[in-house]
């Protein structure tokens, strides 16, 4: 029996789950939305209500103990200073699962993991926007060449 195991394994080694839950927090701070199976977004969840909270206390001792587990200074940055604020009122449940049927290949149930009142644009964010106006491609013109019969008459 497995009492007092709280986390679920997901068939990975203990660095693996960890640097899996890193990316997966990354991308969810950064995106405001993800796609996954419903086991790991069921133990990203408290995850990231705890770094969200965490960002609503503000403490220097906070941003570096956030620094350390997520790696990455925008995430930390985009806590701190927009989700801090955001979430500023509320005091829990930052972010809400909704599933989504099953994988076509394994039948593995997937789900979406998305922070509350979260911004449409943040999807878009690495979508590169096609320019408007297209550079013309030049045709170089190539200078009339004389035929060497025309050249034989004269």
């Amino acid at each position: 029996m497995r009492h007092k195991f709280n986390n679920r394994k997901l068939n990975r080694t203990s660095e693996h789950r960890s640097a899996l839950f890193k990316n997966m927090l990354n991308s969810l701070i950064k995106y405001e939305q993800i796609f996954t199976t419903l086991p790991k977004a069921k133990e990203l969840k408290p995850q990231i209500d705890k770094v969200i909270t965490m960002g609503k206390k503000g403490s220097l001792s906070k941003k570096k103990d956030l620094v350390s587990q997520l790696q990455d200074k925008s995430s930390v940055k985009k806590v701190f200073e927009k989700l801090a604020l955001r979430y500023k009122s509320r005091a829990g449940g930052y972010s809400r699962l909704i599933k989504a049927g099953f994988r076509r290949g394994d039948d593995a149930p997937m789900a979406f993991i998305e922070l509350v009142d979260r911004d449409i644009e943040a999807k878009k964010i690495d979508i590169k926007v096609k320019s408007e106006t297209k550079t013309e491609k030049k045709i170089e013109t190539k200078p009339k060449i004389e035929n060497k019969k025309s050249k034989l008459k004269k």
